[in-house]
């Protein structure tokens, strides 16, 4: 077989050799050569509940804005209400076509008064700055591929807190906060995000300094956690996942995202979403629980809708997922007849989050 050219080669993160090193399974994802599990799924999926995890999400995208526009630019972009994020906070939004589909869903860092640093789904990067590029033509702002200026690390768990305040300067930001802290001597955006369901933090740094800290927080019983088990944990919180549970073809009310949506803002496409909004949508993503079998994506539900996500809880030791059905079938406690291959199963519509800290 011959070698892959050079457009088409997978890329690595900067911990790609701490991968190799720790034994870990690497698959293609979205275009990069990605840790998909290392000791277990199970295995990492319980220690980031019952500890700490790591993981590397260096392929996620960042988007910087800055400039005298930059929050009204902003504003016309993203769903949430851009004005209500501080200097040194976090805010959740969608990204929407003129129709109301949902690009991606973001979070938006603000790094100072005229200065967001956005952070995408890898599989969105380009097409997302490219509308961001597209939809900066009359306002005062510098819009900039930043993905080369960081790597991206969670860590994530009860412990995760502890183990890297230990390395910081200063005291860590804060849920839905960001801040700068030096870690170990080196400059790091702190960020009180994550995508388990658990505390935690996620740091961009500069690539070069990735593979020390990911050491430091192992060397202080974080264990690292790959993508399957990513998953695995948020989808126990009903945490979505784009191209699974987010697309074009669906907007976010029918996705649960309202509260993410201010249409007096202007956003582009708050017209088509307040318009479903009044309305009331003709389908709902709704969670589940099954007594037995795994759902699939793709997987039929009897009478109309589709499963969009589904694995074997770790935590709940059930099968679990979430579908768009039809609204009046969205109802807490609804039965449902899922298609597993040709295999008819039963599951239950059940209340977000499925896990309950």
């Amino acid at each position: 077989m011959a070698a892959a050219s050079a457009d088409t080669a997978l890329k690595r993160t900067p911990l790609y050799d701490r991968h190799v090193a720790a034994g870990a399974k690497l698959v293609p994802f979205a275009g990069w050569e990605m840790p998909v599990q290392y000791e277990g799924v199970r295995a990492e999926h319980l220690a980031t509940r019952a500890t700490a995890g790591v993981f590397d999400v260096s392929h996620m995208g960042e988007i910087a804005t800055a400039g005298p526009d930059a929050e009204t630019y902003l504003q016309h972009l993203l769903s949430n209400d851009v004005t209500k994020l501080q200097v040194g906070g976090a805010q959740y939004s969608v990204l929407c076509r003129e129709d109301g589909g949902v690009l991606d869903d973001l979070f938006t860092y603000r790094l100072g008064a005229e200065s967001f640093l956005t952070v995408t789904n890898a599989s969105n990067h380009d097409k997302d700055l490219a509308w961001f590029l597209k939809q900066a033509e009359g306002y005062d702002v510098t819009v900039t591929d930043a993905h080369d200026q960081y790597a991206m690390l969670a860590v994530q768990g009860p412990q995760a807190r502890e183990i890297v305040q230990a390395l910081a300067d200063a005291p860590l930001p804060d849920r839905f906060t960001c801040r700068h802290r030096m870690l170990r001597g080196q400059r790091v955006l702190v960020c009180g995000t994550g995508y388990t369901g658990e505390d935690g933090v996620e740091l961009l740094c500069d690539p070069a300094d990735a593979p020390m800290i990911w050491d430091e927080v192992l060397k202080r019983g974080a264990v690292p956690a790959g993508l399957a088990a990513r998953d695995t944990l948020r989808l126990e919180v009903n945490y979505h996942l784009y191209g699974n549970d987010l697309m074009e073809e669906r907007g976010p009310i029918e996705a649960g995202l309202g509260w993410a949506c201010k249409e007096d803002t202007g956003f582009i496409g708050s017209d088509a979403v307040r318009a479903v909004r009044e309305a009331g949508p003709a389908e709902q993503l709704v969670a589940f629980t099954m007594v037995s079998g795994i759902a699939r994506q793709g997987n039929a539900v009897v009478g109309g809708g589709e499963v969009t996500s589904g694995t074997m809880s770790p935590s709940l030791e059930i099968g679990i997922g979430m579908a768009y059905v039809p609204s009046e079938k969205a109802a807490e406690g609804t039965e449902l007849e899922i298609d597993v291959r040709g295999k008819l199963r039963s599951a239950t519509v059940a209340k977000k989050p499925l896990l309950k800290k």
